[in-house]
């Protein structure tokens, strides 16, 4: 596989708490599989701004930013042992053909961070 990028975000938890009161923003953000998650995780702060994180990693390992899709497009799911894995959707869903995305998520007390890196598929 060819590497593509890598990307890190980190986010204060506080700023994600102020803005998940705001349903509008909970469905901006995040698909339903991943709101299912977090009532499954019970609804903890931190696992919204991980998610959060996630995403914006994900988004710079591609080297766009949200530029031509929106943070709905990239959902970050778990396997069965933990692991947090990539599923493109709606306008970028192709990208799960092209690119293979590698995603660590940790949080502190105060803050939450992801690293994303971002692999070409040579399988294609």
């Amino acid at each position: 596989m060819e590497f593509v990028g890598i990307g890190n975000d980190i986010i204060e938890i506080k700023r994600i708490e102020k803005a998940i009161k705001n349903s509008n923003f909970i469905k901006k953000v995040f698909t339903e599989n991943e709101i299912k998650l977090f009532e499954i995780k019970g609804n903890r702060v931190e696992t919204y701004a991980g998610r959060f994180a996630a995403k914006e990693a994900i988004s710079k390992s591609l080297g766009t930013g949200f530029r031509e899709f929106s943070l709905t497009d990239i959902e970050v799911l778990n396997d069965d042992l933990g692991k947090p894995y990539v599923i493109f959707k709606n306008n970028i869903k192709e990208y799960n053909k092209k690119y293979s995305v590698n995603i660590s998520i940790s949080h502190c007390k105060e803050y939450a961070t992801a690293v994303a890196i971002t692999f070409k598929r040579s399988d294609i």
